[in-house]
């Protein structure tokens, strides 16, 4: 049984037909990577899988059962937790406030165990949200996700914008959490994190999946890569 699938989603903003009958699927024990050009719909599959955005046909199955048409906060209980692009962290809690008020008891998750994989975050636990880096703060948009006990992980470009440095402290950290038994769907515009990162690759081009593969497979298909991301790619 799979973690997460959308089955010929289809939704909209208003008039415009955003995706156009969107299947994928992610597995226990995957980090899956959803890629794409601007506009193409990444964000808009995140939105529909999670209730934030309601599907207007196609069904989305988390742990085997239909959640379509479940308000996001009832998904959201249910064990998907999405991280979005803004990060959402409170600039006037400190870094441990904000961790707390996240923890959900029946969690698998403690304290204990966000800190063990994000050591800076327990260096700055008394420091202030908006004192962080950039950087700091998507750690804690994850840390603060992972306390609620998610069954599925997503991640709207977690690392975009950060130093290098930051980005391969992120990449190990996504991995240890994989490792810890929670898959992962992540949207990511950095090719080089994708690569690093995901067990099977989905390109989106305009509302659709044009392109499938394991990893191994995209990482010798240039010409896939060149046809749907071109110089988007980096």
């Amino acid at each position: 049984m799979s973690a997460l699938s959308l089955e010929d989603v289809h939704a909209y903003y208003g008039k415009s037909h955003i995706l156009q009958g969107v299947s994928l699927t992610v597995n226990q024990g995957e980090i899956v990577c959803l890629l794409g050009r601007n506009g193409a719909g990444k964000t808009t599959s995140l939105r529909s899988a999670c209730g934030l955005m309601a599907a207007r046909r196609g069904r989305v199955i988390f742990g085997g059962v239909d959640v379509t048409g479940w308000p996001a906060h009832r998904i959201s209980r249910a064990g998907l937790a999405l991280v979005p692009e803004n990060r959402g962290v409170f600039a006037l809690l400190s870094v441990e406030e904000n961790l707390r008020i996240a923890e959900r008891r029946g969690s698998p998750w403690r304290l204990r165990d966000v800190y063990a994989i994000f050591p800076r975050l327990e260096e700055r636990r008394r420091n202030g949200g908006a004192e962080l880096s950039g950087g700091e703060q998507q750690m804690l948009a994850i840390a603060r996700a992972l306390l609620l006990g998610p069954k599925v992980l997503m991640l709207d470009e977690p690392v975009e914008g950060l130093a290098p440095v930051i980005v391969d402290e992120i990449v190990r950290q996504l991995r240890a959490i994989r490792d810890a038994g929670v898959p992962i769907l992540l949207v990511e515009q950095n090719l080089a994190v994708c690569m690093a990162l995901a067990d099977r690759h989905y390109i989106l081009e305009l509302g659709r999946i044009a392109y499938e593969a394991d990893a191994a497979t995209f990482r010798t298909d240039a010409a896939a890569r060149d046809r749907y991301l071109g110089v988007g790619a980096h």
